[in-house]
């Protein structure tokens, strides 16, 4: 059970901190308007997590109790959007691109809003989970819904703090990111790595 969730939250850890549209919102929005501004686009980021975990956990803990058979055939579904992210991560540029130009300032409230519309209403964000969660159940006797929620739970802390020092230290990440332009290519292959090992772990 520890090791699941300690396996979750590495692999949670290392999908937070490799550059994606989310985490590169953050920063360029604490690099314009400042740290709070920045740390309201990811409440608002979190928040559209809470909803997509509900989503899938009553979802997926229905199908389980009414037909196993489904519940490995989403598993192995699953496996393979994995495989699918990894091969789309490999074919992207590892170049972190950071642009300030455009950006248009906002007040806290409206980036909160922002944030939280670019998850909820983002279908891919729901499929992601729905691939990547059912893989670290971890009890056969707490409820799996419940087991939904702590997974949900540990995502949206862990995405938090990496998202939240994102934001705090946006003019350090930038500059760091500007000096070690290799920083992007690491990421991107520890990105493809985690989607393969667990892509395998499902299928083996």
């Amino acid at each position: 059970m520890l090791e699941t969730l300690i396996s979750f939250v590495v692999a949670t850890s290392i999908l937070a901190v490799s550059p994606g549209p989310d985490n590169i919102f953050v920063l360029t929005q604490s690099i314009v308007n400042g740290k709070k501004f920045g740390l309201a686009t990811v409440f608002g980021l979190m928040t559209g997590c809470v909803i997509h975990t509900t989503l899938v956990a009553f979802g997926v803990s229905t199908i389980i109790k009414e037909n196993e058979n489904l519940f490995l055939f989403i598993k192995i579904l699953g496996a393979s959007y994995l495989l699918y992210l990894a091969y789309q991560v490999y074919k992207s540029n590892s170049e972190i691109l950071i642009s300030t130009e455009n950006v248009a300032q906002k007040s806290t409230i409206q980036l909160f809003k922002t944030g939280f519309l670019m998850n909820v209403l983002n279908p891919k964000v729901t499929i992601f989970f729905l691939a990547f969660f059912p893989q670290f159940l971890f009890s056969s006797e707490i409820s799996t819904i419940l087991q939904f929620y702590i997974l949900g739970f540990l995502f949206i802390l862990v995405s938090f703090v990496i998202f939240g020092s994102i934001a705090v230290l946006a003019g350090k990440v930038s500059t760091y990111l500007k000096q070690h332009k290799k920083t992007g290519l690491y990421l991107k292959w520890a990105q493809i790595i985690v989607f393969v090992m667990i892509a395998v772990l499902i299928l083996i």
